[in-house]
């Protein structure tokens, strides 16, 4: 039986007993294909657009086709210009990888790898036979639209001399978080989308072509990013947000498995398989950050529509803050 929005402790954790450890499986019913959106009522949805005061709308999207050198052996972004004569008309025709540059994660993206189970309990096999969890129900239900936080990690990190170095790979440890969390007075609501700023898209910009070359091609994608530990956890479920990204690579340290990592508390597998809360990478913070810092503000409306594909495993956002 679905509980829907009713608070659940951690130490709750798991409901399905029959799957892995910590999951959250039929909070919302057996069937769900939103997870933690779920969250976004149309209450909460009417509270966070009382966010738009000025109409200042800044768009979160990196390029398509950034990174130009992608990490992690995916094949960058494409475009073709097709001359359609006798005409004087173009098409363009884009090849992408849904992963390639800023993207919400669905949840076909990533399972429990011990399990082998997706979000509710969804096997390889199903999902490859049918539409479920697929990401177009992201859009049926309106997109991810609600009240979006900005915890600049990076811009507190430089204020307080805090090393930072967003293209090694390096945790954003729990404690300095809720530091920045204090420093910056954010009081988080239930169905908040978080967003974190590493400093990953702004290092990646000031990279000439052979540097991004060769980041790509390091034997280890190794990048900062929050650290994959039981508090860190512990701390994102108690908050209840909707969705979580940030401008980094994997949002979690990467590489998200080695000898740094935990491997019972890889995030990937706890908030994207386990909770369904959808994960944002590769965001674009940058503007953002700086307007944050102007007017002193760091909550804002989000709206963000990703593609429309059914049977989609990731899209690109289509995302604006909305002032």
């Amino acid at each position: 039986m679905a509980t829907t929005d009713a608070e659940i402790s951690f130490d709750d954790l798991p409901l399905e007993p029959t799957g892995p450890r910590g999951n959250a499986w039929g909070r919302f019913g057996k069937d769900d294909q939103l997870g933690t959106l779920n969250l976004l009522t149309p209450e909460r949805v009417v509270e966070a657009a009382k966010e738009i005061r000025t109409g200042v709308r800044i768009s979160l999207d990196w390029p398509l086709s950034m990174p130009s050198h992608p990490s992690f052996n995916r094949d960058p972004f494409k475009q073709e210009l097709v001359f359609r004569s006798p005409n004087c008309v173009f098409d363009d025709v884009l090849t992408f990888n849904s992963q390639g540059s800023t993207q919400w994660d669905g949840f076909r993206h990533y399972a429990n790898q011990k399990s082998k189970q997706f979000y509710n309990g969804h096997t390889a096999e199903e999902i490859q036979s049918s539409n479920v969890i697929s990401m177009h129900s992201f859009c049926e239900h309106g997109g991810i639209t609600g009240r979006g936080v900005l915890l600049d990690y990076a811009e507190w990190a430089a204020t307080n001399s805090v090393s930072v170095s967003a293209l090694e790979s390096e945790a954003i440890t729990l404690e300095n978080l809720q530091q920045a969390v204090k420093h910056y007075k954010l009081e988080f609501r239930k169905g908040d989308i978080l967003f974190v700023r590493c400093g990953f898209t702004s290092a990646y910009n000031k990279l000439n072509d052979k540097q991004r070359k060769d980041l790509a091609l390091r034997p280890s994608p190794d990048f900062n990013g929050v650290e994959a530990t039981e508090s860190m956890v512990r701390w994102l479920w108690e908050r209840q947000f909707s969705a979580i990204a940030g401008d980094a690579p994997s949002f979690e340290r990467a590489p998200i498995r080695g000898a740094h990592a935990d491997p019972e508390f890889n995030l990937h597998e706890w908030v994207l398989a386990g909770w369904g809360t959808p994960i944002g990478e590769m965001f674009d913070l940058e503007q953002l950050s700086e307007h944050c810092k102007a007017v002193g503000r760091y909550t804002f409306f989000l709206s963000s529509m990703p593609l429309k594909v059914v049977g989609g495993v990731a899209s690109p956002p289509n995302a604006f803050a909305i002032f």
